[in-house]
């Protein structure tokens, strides 16, 4: 047999004269990491296999258990660190390539713990959110390029085929397949509930969400999966997937164990193959091509919905933006490096893209200069993970945000990174009716509607601090944020003072 060099990375802890050998543990745990040993009448543990979802350590019934870093350490090297090693040993052994779930946990500058929001004191007093009205509504696409009043003067300018969100707060694509049919569900009745829009992933539209159409985004990836007139027809506005923060430049991957019947029937592709994404659209190389999918879809849908073109965050993502918002698209979903995933190689995930921060306030720079802001509205994710992330966003210059793995945390993720393993705890990232069921709609459902409620009062209570009373006057407002810690190049990328100044 040989020798694997690879150890593992959690050591799970159990005190025994707590443990009543009760095997909730060893039921709860898809890895298979807790079992009954009747040779020592005690629970053991087989750490190699737990990747620290905290199941376990929730429901322990008397807090027996606890999940540690191995205390193991390989000799200091600030070069060939822990991590990078372990990289050689797994690809030495399996020949593979590595794959990782969620975000990256590389120790990249965030950009928004750099920022600071300004307020008002005296001059331009503050506003009271209790006690004064607040507008958190706004809608996204394509607005006039004039105001015009009536004899009273009232606005009456309309922006067409818009999306209306009652707080600038969508939820991000994740697919059926990706996440289970009761995580789906939870972002579904929430964004009702909510007066938002959760988007469907690559996934297609499982049969049993049609009745949401009014608050879904419909998905149009590379591999066109689930796609068809009806699938078109459902949603509220069409998105174009060209890119995805956490895997730029590449395509999509869905192992064939998580196709099940009725991943399936949604996905339109035989039970138990994997569903593959091309890299590119095989469609489209130009942004004239991409003008001719956009058209396609307004066209099959009489013109009635909004499409948004979603592109990852790169290095020329100014340039890219401005082709996009002359193509015909309604609205830009820009994804930034941070954003999270079902499954990428790792160090696509780790390398590859940049800050959403940086390119949000490039890209809105850059269509004010050539004057065709008002043509396309940005709505941008990766890695906004509360209120002010969001306020400091729509101060950048964004309409709306996309959340995804905050969603995902509200619904009981313990942020392991294994969805790709399909073994997720806690019903979320997986396809095993055991494991699907621990997670319960209504449940997930209102602790969306609580979070997103309770970021809408911080939201309107930076505001208020801010002397401003609606997000239309919040956005591109650059004035009201300062940076710390920050180069001059950063600052004039982000186009904000330093903080002092």
């Amino acid at each position: 047999m040989p020798i694997n060099y690879d150890d593992n990375i959690y050591e799970v802890v159990r005190n025994q004269e707590r443990c009543v050998n009760c095997r909730v543990c060893e039921r709860q745990c898809a890895n298979l990491v807790h079992k009954y040993s009747a040779e020592y009448g005690c629970m053991v543990s087989d750490s190699m296999s737990c990747v620290d979802c905290q199941r376990c350590v929730t429901l322990c019934p008397t807090r027996a258990l606890k999940i540690i870093k191995n205390p193991n350490s390989y000799r200091d090297n600030a070069n060939w660190t822990e991590a990078a090693i372990k990289s050689v040993y797994k690809q030495a052994a399996s020949g593979g390539v590595l794959l990782s779930s969620m975000g990256t946990p590389e120790n990249y500058p965030v950009y928004w713990d750099k920022i600071l929001i300004n307020a008002s004191q005296v001059t331009n007093p503050s506003i009271d959110p209790l006690r004064e009205p607040m507008e958190t509504r706004v809608a996204l696409g394509k607005r006039p390029q004039e105001t015009v009043r009536d004899e009273n003067g009232r606005l009456t300018g309309t922006i067409k085929n818009a999306l209306f969100l009652s707080v600038p707060i969508m939820f991000s694509a994740m697919s059926y397949g990706s996440i289970s049919y009761n995580a789906h569900k939870s972002l579904a009745l929430a964004a009702q509930k909510l007066g938002i829009f959760y988007n469907t992933g690559e996934g297609g539209l499982h049969k049993d969400f049609y009745p949401y159409g009014k608050n879904t985004i419909v998905q149009v990836a590379s591999g066109r999966f689930g796609v068809f007139k009806d699938y078109l027809d459902a949603g509220a506005a069409i998105e174009i997937k060209m890119g995805q923060g956490a895997k730029p430049g590449i395509g999509g991957h869905l192992p064939g164990e998580k196709i099940g019947d009725e991943v399936s029937m949604t996905r339109m592709i035989p039970k138990g193959t994997d569903a593959i994404s091309p890299a590119p659209h095989h469609d489209i190389y130009s942004i004239e091509d991409l003008r001719q999918l956009i058209f396609s879809l307004k066209e099959a849908t009489d013109y009635t919905k909004p499409v948004i073109v979603k592109i990852a965050a790169v290095h020329n993502i100014a340039a890219i933006a401005s082709g996009v918002a002359r193509s015909g698209a309604d609205i830009i979903a820009i994804d930034g490096f941070r954003g999270g995933t079902g499954a990428a190689p790792t160090r696509i995930r780790d390398n590859v893209g940049i800050p959403i921060e940086l390119a949000l306030a490039s890209v809105d720079t850059r269509l004010r200069e050539e004057g065709i802001r008002n043509d396309i509205s940005l709505v941008v994710g990766g890695s906004v993970r509360n209120s002010a992330d969001i306020v400091k966003a729509i101060a950048l210059g964004a309409d709306a945000v996309y959340v995804a793995t905050g969603a995902l945390l509200a619904l009981g993720c313990h942020l392991c990174r294994s969805c790709h393993l399909g073994k997720c705890n806690w019903g979320i990232a997986t396809q095993v009716p055991e494991l699907v069921k621990r997670l319960n709609p209504e449940t997930g459902s209102e602790r969306l509607i609580n979070l997103i409620t309770a970021w809408k009062h911080e939201i309107e209570e930076m505001m208020g601090g801010m002397g401003i009373n609606s997000i239309e006057a919040l956005k591109g407002n650059r004035l009201m944020l300062r940076g710390i810690g920050l180069t001059n190049k950063e600052l004039e990328i982000l186009g904000i003072q330093h903080a002092g100044e």
